[in-house]
């Protein structure tokens, strides 16, 4: 029987430097037997010639398009916005589960070509019904940094100017020394530094976000960590109000009630001026924070809530936040996925990827029949 091909495709996302594959993982599956092939990307934060120093193929970048139907397509974030039928198995977050805008166009592309999405944002231990792999601390850790940036930006900068943009970090020491240097600063000019209320605390992402306070330099007690017991009151929270910083850890999967709103922001005395909304749930119509309506980018990292009085309250919405802190999120990112990836040989079979399929399967039997067409 012939090895099986995986496909490393290169990202086309705006900044995302990320990559599901690594040279270790890589490595992994080839000595297991697959045949690696991996397209070359001038993004990707891994050089090409550490994948072809182990024995990957390098590939023309976009080549994908054009491999046999029988080889897997390995990505991380959504594809190119095109609308040819897709034939081929991905392994990707496509972002088309949770009625988000588009989400038909984007899920009808597999049916129509007999493809099939394997998609990772859904790849569940059966047993446990927890995530196998997922980016949520280094989301959190990455989004909580940028927030504390942006609060400090605010402390000693002009209203009228928002945070520019932002670039990735070779590892994470740089990033907290850059936030270290920025917060100082700020506490120079404001005489304090800012307290913060983490939603979904007790998660990975909210973890990831709660470390990064500390990290830079947040005490303890200016630090609100709050997860489903604090939250089972339903809101809007004064908490939230009367905090500088608000960031969004949880994981949102049905309708629940607003933690903040535009009517609750409308009360006296708001203190807060930064949302850092790590879930960047930003079409979905049952978003707990429902004060903005785009998603943001490291170009343009936040973006100003309209009709407040008072301070300037901005928003952060990157959908892809682990790409500050690249290499480190790929890294334990695909370690984490490696013992599920060396089973995409007989992936019909292994009870994590047969789960993700029978999930496709449900999502595409809510397909508007004119889609299909």
């Amino acid at each position: 029987m012939a090895p099986t091909t995986l496909h490393l495709r290169h990202e086309t996302k705006p900044l995302e430097h990320r990559s599901a594959l690594t040279p270790t993982t890589a490595k992994a599956l080839l000595d297991a037997g697959y045949t690696v092939n991996v397209e070359k990307s001038p993004a990707r934060i891994f050089d090409d010639e550490e994948f072809a120093s182990i024995g990957c193929s390098l590939v023309p970048t976009g080549s994908w398009r054009e491999a046999p139907a029988d080889h897997i397509i390995v990505g991380l974030k959504e594809l190119p916005e095109e609308e040819f039928p897709l034939k081929h198995v991905h392994v990707s977050f496509a972002h088309c589960y949770k009625q988000q805008a588009g989400w038909e166009t984007v899920l009808s592309r597999f049916p129509r070509g007999g493809g099939t999405l394997l998609d990772l944002e859904f790849l569940q231990d059966p047993k446990t019904g927890r995530r196998v792999a997922a980016f949520g601390y280094s989301a959190g850790f990455s989004g909580s940094a940028l927030a504390l940036k942006n609060w400090a930006w605010q402390q000693t900068h002009p209203a009228s100017e928002p945070l520019p943009g932002v670039e990735s970090y070779p590892n994470e020491s740089a990033l907290i020394s850059d936030i270290k240097t920025d917060l100082e600063a700020a506490r120079a000019k404001a005489g304090r530094l800012p307290r913060v209320i983490v939603i979904g605390a007790l998660g990975r992402c909210g973890r990831g976000a709660v470390d990064m306070c500390l990290k830079a330099g947040i005490p303890d007690e200016q630090i609100l960590k709050w997860d489903m017991a604090e939250t089972a009151k339903g809101g809007p929270f004064k908490e939230i109000h009367e905090s500088d910083i608000f960031v969004n850890c949880i994981y949102l999967s049905s309708k629940i009630p607003h933690f903040v709103n535009l009517e609750s922001l409308k009360e006296p005395g708001r203190q807060l001026t930064v949302v850092c909304d790590v879930s960047a749930d930003t079409t979905n119509p049952n978003n707990p924070v429902p004060i903005y309506t785009i998603a943001t980018t490291f170009k343009e990292p936040t973006v100003p809530v309209e009709g407040l009085e008072g301070a300037p309250l901005s928003v952060i919405s990157i959908d892809h936040l682990p790409s500050l802190l690249p290499r480190e999120s790929s890294e334990a990112f695909s370690n984490d996925l490696l013992p599920y990836l060396l089973t995409l040989n007989n992936w019909q079979n292994d009870p994590v990827w047969a789960g993700a399929k029978q999930l496709f399967d449900e999502k595409v039997a809510t397909l508007p029949k004119e889609t299909l067409n």
